[in-house]
């Protein structure tokens, strides 16, 4: 009995868990992007939370290894400098997770919470395309099917209602319209690259025993270096005028830690949560933005067609994450929780 109880309160903290972290990364990004306030540079603050994730991961590897500073170098020395092309194959998901970062903060200076967290689930579709085609995984028919609920759901969403078609004869609504369409556009870019970099590095996961933390030191390396690569070529002039980190608040600070942290935070607490919670997690999150988009924000006013969409992409979640009862292998698992994490 008691052990049951304890099953129980793990999953449902990690069902907070998730959902305060899907949730508040994004409300608060969103709100750094639009307070009033100097602006600061978006590219600065991803090549922030990299080098943050990565001393994070090297802390963690630290205490994986008895906190021996000497085991800990050998380690590095040993997983990294000694192994170049292994090291090497992180250089293309980090970079497609560079500009995928730099697309969503861009995506949620146009879009509201509520309506970019129901796009970007079509990562899932490309996800399982990819899967598809560079893997040789098979999708069983119901999951083919919420595949294409999902499309469908996020159509209704980004479809305009009868009343903003009417309201683009003025010039200030095209305008509007036009930045509506300029932030789908991003989410739809950062879902395509977030499929093939997950689905890439699951791939390279599998070839071999190194540890997700290592890993993840391999990403944050690479992933500075590409974002530094892409504040260069973007925002150099502005980081020369007013410096690297012009315009951080504390609220800009706490979206960088958020970045930085939180894939490493539902890493430690996927094991406990099936794919039922992840529904749900999901769920809430959508449902909270929403509230708080509407009610505090005031950035957001659902239509028919939201509330259709997100009953089908919500449909089609709980849907594709279904499953029969299966016997999944230590590296499968390995690489599920390593591909979330890293998204």
């Amino acid at each position: 009995m008691r052990i049951t109880t304890t099953k129980d309160n793990r999953k449902w903290i990690s069902l907070a868990a998730l959902v305060l972290q899907n949730t508040s990364l994004v409300l608060l990004l969103r709100y750094s992007r639009t307070m009033k306030a100097e602006r600061y540079i978006s590219s600065t603050a991803i090549v922030t939370a990299e080098f943050i994730k990565g001393l994070i991961c090297i802390v963690l590897v630290w205490l994986e290894n008895d906190r021996s500073i000497n085991r800990l170098f050998r380690v590095i020395h040993e997983e990294i400098y000694a192994k170049p092309y292994d090291t090497s194959k992180l250089a293309i998901p980090s970079g497609l997770y560079a500009i995928q970062n730099n697309l969503l903060f861009f995506a949620l200076s146009y879009l509201n919470a509520a309506t970019y967290q129901v796009s970007y689930q079509l990562k899932i579709l490309t996800t399982a395309l990819c899967s598809v085609l560079m893997l040789k995984k098979s999708i069983e028919k119901h999951q083919w099917f919420s595949l294409c609920m999902l499309a469908i759901g996020v159509a209704f969403v980004t479809w305009p209602s009868p009343e903003e078609v009417q309201k683009r004869t003025t010039i200030q609504s095209q305008a509007t319209w036009l930045q509506q369409s300029t932030g789908f556009g991003a989410v739809l870019l950062a879902s395509m690259t977030s499929g093939f970099a997950g689905v890439y590095f699951e791939k390279i996961l599998k070839t071999g025993p190194t540890s997700v933390w290592i890993r993840n030191i391999q990403l944050a390396c690479f992933g500075t270096l590409f974002g530094l690569v892409i504040v260069f070529c973007f925002d150099y002039k502005a980081v020369m005028d007013k410096g690297f980190f012009q315009g951080y608040s504390t609220v800009v600070w706490i979206v960088v830690l958020l970045q930085a942290i939180g894939g490493l935070i539902i890493a430690t607490v996927i094991k406990y949560a099936d794919n039922i919670i992840k529904g749900f997690a999901t769920s809430l999150s959508i449902l909270f933005s929403s509230v708080i988009s509407y009610f505090i924000l005031h950035d957001f006013t659902p239509s028919l067609f939201f509330y259709m969409g997100t009953v089908f992409v919500l449909t089609a979640t709980f849907l594709y994450g279904w499953e029969k009862n299966k016997v999944t292998s230590s590296v499968n698992e390995q690489a599920r929780i390593q591909n979330i994490l890293i998204k």
